[in-house]
């Protein structure tokens, strides 16, 4: 299909052109020249209305750069005969008396007016605060601007912490208009949450790192804030380093640690080198060794039967560790034995529920 896309290289229209691969779009944006919109008019077999002005040097521009842009549209496509359906991007600032909310609900008037005229099928979405990747900060979005001055170190100034926000992510906005443009539109999810609040957990995300912590991806709004927070990092500030407790035998870093879902480490065997022998009451483990060869041995703590897995990074299979049992891990090969174990519960020194006992040795039962 033929879109056209106004507003291309703004927030809303960068997400929504890499979101419509299959289709040919036409992209336009005020760099974009008026014999190209002709043209576009012309061919557009769907149209997404996204362009508009949020800040402007004069409050006037507000009613030219988007009831003015919204007539061009309207007139350019009554010119060509073109009835195709049109997704115009609005806010709910349409219910306040200011310069902008008037020039967008000036806008719908007239694409409703438009739609009894020709019977082209119109749609009004009415946003509240847009979030989410490439939303520029510093300009008309707190989170966005949040964001980026938390990534980068730098303050942020929240005049009331108890203001609420209703919040649209953008992908949840992008869904909404991949399924107007099926002819199935129904409605975009909302979040609402205050500003302190917002604040409180983009500040939990950066000292995540230190904390080896991750968000309650569980909740919706917190897995896309977080998403969002991680798109305004500075790409040289991408990685970080963890802790590697080394000894001559190899090493074991901790990667991760949940509040609900346990903990996950790599651990790393140096040639000829047993490590383990202990067992745990209720801590549980898995293990998936993903580079080297090796022998991961188990005993039931009250038996001396000794039962061994081989293991290797050739043949990716996960070994559960349960309770009640003595296990170590063997490197049996030539080079270093890494290992990837999830434990259960994340490591606490007042409770480390882990009692030494040799895999090879008399149980006396």
């Amino acid at each position: 299909m033929r879109i056209l896309i106004t507003g291309a290289n703004g927030f809303v229209g960068r997400n929504l052109s890499v979101s419509l691969p299959e289709h040919e779009l036409y992209l336009y944006d005020i760099d974009s020249s008026l014999e190209q919109f002709d043209v576009f008019c012309k061919d557009a077999e769907f149209v997404f209305h996204l362009a508009g002005v949020n800040r402007p040097n004069d409050p006037k521009e507000f009613m030219d750069g988007n009831f003015g842009f919204t007539s061009l549209l309207l007139n350019t496509l009554k010119k060509h005969n073109n009835t195709c359906p049109i997704v115009f991007s609005s806010s709910t600032q349409v219910a306040l008396d200011n310069p902008y909310g008037l020039s967008k609900l000036a806008s719908e008037d007239l694409l409703r007016l438009y739609d009894v005229e020709t019977g082209a099928k119109v749609i009004v979405y009415r946003f509240p605060n847009l979030f989410g990747k490439w939303c520029r900060p510093n300009y008309n979005s707190a989170v966005a601007t949040f964001c980026y001055n938390i990534a980068r170190d730098m303050p942020v100034t929240i005049n009331d912490p108890g203001i609420e926000l209703t919040v649209v992510y953008i992908d949840d906005a992008i869904e909404e208009f991949k399924r107007a443009l099926s002819g199935n539109p129904s409605d975009f999810v909302t979040h609402k949450a205050t500003l302190g609040y917002i604040v409180q957990l983009l500040y939990e995300f950066k000292n995540s790192r230190d904390a080896l912590t991750v968000p309650d991806v569980d909740d919706p709004f917190i897995k896309k804030l977080h998403a969002t927070y991680l798109s305004y990092i500075p790409m040289e500030n991408f990685s970080y380093p963890l802790k590697m407790n080394v000894d001559t035998r190899g090493s074991f870093t901790e990667m991760l640690r949940t509040k609900h879902h346990g903990q996950f480490s790599v651990n790393i065997t140096k040639p000829g080198i047993v490590k383990g022998n202990h067992w745990h009451h209720t801590k549980c483990e898995k293990f998936l060794t993903v580079s080297g060869e090796g022998l991961v041995r188990f005993r039931k703590v009250t038996d001396d039967k000794v039962f061994e897995y081989v293991v290797s990074g050739n043949n990716m299979e996960v070994i559960d560790i349960p309770p009640g049992y003595t296990h170590n891990i063997e490197n049996t090969g030539n080079e270093n034995l890494v290992t990837l174990i999830w434990c259960n519960e994340s490591f606490d020194s007042e409770r480390p529920d882990t009692e030494f006992l040799e895999v090879y040795q008399s149980t006396g039962f």
